[in-house]
């Protein structure tokens, strides 16, 4: 049975965890692997990790910081950054992740998607879209390397497409909310929930416990992910990994569940 989850976002930059804002301006906050352990003592629903160099500077997967990133993790791991083929996909599911995000391959290569998901299974594969909002009419436009090239493609059309190649999820990614904190982009959640069947995680703007909670309570079942929420403490932004307790979940989540 599906069900809410909340999902911490780690960025990888040059080796070391970093926070962007509005996919810019990285800072560093620490070393990935002891936030994977601290997530572990906390229970988390699942991680995402996320390397935003990869892609830009055209390399592989490091594939030993996944190895060591999964033989870490007591939670689902979902990886993205520099996957563009199979072999790729299949070695990093090798090493223990439960999922492998695909974004900028899904816009150049689609058909990628459907070979993974016929390869590793659907639940596996997930289709992620960077959006923002750009032109004269400030519509909604998926991005791809890192938030740096302008795709043309409507978020809505992303996610349908996604679902008929194969996909077993979509994150929604917000570019303009990203490192924030002011709250999630409910607008563009609408669009692509309109669109897909598929389960749906969304990041960028989390700044508090209220936004998931309000998150949750709009659309129900949904990944509700977060980056600076679970790795910053208090206005001055000071290192913090943190995540709800259980007791905390259950009152955000108890609608539901």
């Amino acid at each position: 049975m599906l069900r809410p989850r909340i999902i911490p976002c780690l960025l990888v930059h040059k080796g070391g965890l970093v926070k962007t804002t509005r996919f810019a301006d990285p800072k560093y906050v620490g070393d990935p692997l002891n936030a994977v352990r601290i997530f572990n003592e906390k229970q988390v629903d699942e991680l995402i990790v996320a390397d935003i160099d990869a892609t830009v500077v055209g390399k592989e997967p490091d594939y030993e910081l996944i190895a060591n990133l999964a033989s870490e993790c007591r939670m689902p791991l979902c990886y993205a950054g520099g996957v563009t083929t199979i072999d790729q996909i299949d070695r990093i599911v090798g090493l223990g992740v439960e999922k492998v995000a695909l974004g900028s391959a899904t816009i150049q290569t689609p058909t990628l998607i459907t070979e993974a998901a016929q390869h590793v299974g659907s639940q596996s594969i997930v289709a992620v879209m960077d959006v923002k909002k750009a032109g004269l009419r400030r519509r909604h436009e998926v991005f791809i390397h890192n938030g740096k090239k302008a795709t043309g493609v409507n978020p809505a059309d992303f996610a349908r497409r996604a679902e008929e190649l194969g996909a077993g999820e979509v994150l929604v990614n917000s570019i303009d909310h990203e490192g924030l904190m002011k709250g999630y982009d409910l607008p563009l959640i609408d669009q692509v929930r309109g669109n897909t069947r598929l389960p749906i995680s969304v990041l960028g703007g989390a700044g508090s416990l209220e936004d998931l909670r309000g998150l949750v309570d709009r659309y129900g079942v949904i990944g509700a992910a977060a980056g600076s929420l679970f790795v910053f403490k208090g206005k001055y932004r000071a290192v913090l990994i943190q995540y709800p307790s259980l007791v905390e979940k259950e009152t955000l989540l108890s609608s539901l569940i």
